[in-house]
Parts: C-alpha cells; sequence; structure tokens
C-alpha cells in the first residue's frame, strides 16, 4: 500500500465479497443514484438496506454483487 486514503478520489479496485459497504463504498460500483437506489431497495428490487443508526445505512456486499450480476432478476429475500 503506498499510504493513501481511499477517500483521496482513486475509485476502489474491487467491492469485497463479505462484509458491508455504506453508500460512498458502493457508488462506484452502481449504474444509478443514491435515490433510485434507495426506490429500488424499498421496493426489494435491490438489497435491502440495513439501519445500524439514524445516520448509518450499510448493504450487505454479498447481496450487491448478486444484484450486480443480476439487476433485472434480482429479488431480496
Amino acid at each position: 500500500m503506498d499510504g493513501k486514503k481511499q477517500d483521496d478520489g482513486e475509485r476502489p479496485h474491487f467491492l469485497p465479497l463479505n462484509g458491508f459497504s455504506r453508500w460512498h463504498q458502493l457508488k462506484p460500483f452502481l449504474p444509478l443514484g443514491r435515490e433510485s437506489w434507495r426506490k429500488l431497495s424499498l421496493e426489494g428490487r435491490a438489497p435491502r438496506r440495513i439501519q445500524l443508526g439514524s445516520r448509518c445505512t450499510v448493504w450487505k456486499n454479498e447481496e450487491v454483487h448478486k444484484w450486480i450480476a443480476d439487476p433485472l432478476g434480482y429479488r431480496a429475500e
């Protein structure tokens, strides 16, 4: 690692398969804006959000990868 933070404008190379990500971590990998993603999530056509606090929302990386692989066929469980 070269000591740079990911927040310095550099695009991340990959989305981890496991764990959770916040919106700013998902944004580079999604062809949608935040509001469209939120609406799809509420409709069950994108991974459901997980509210960790009043100002902290995350998504399961595993589910995001499933959505990326088949956005039109994805249905949240």
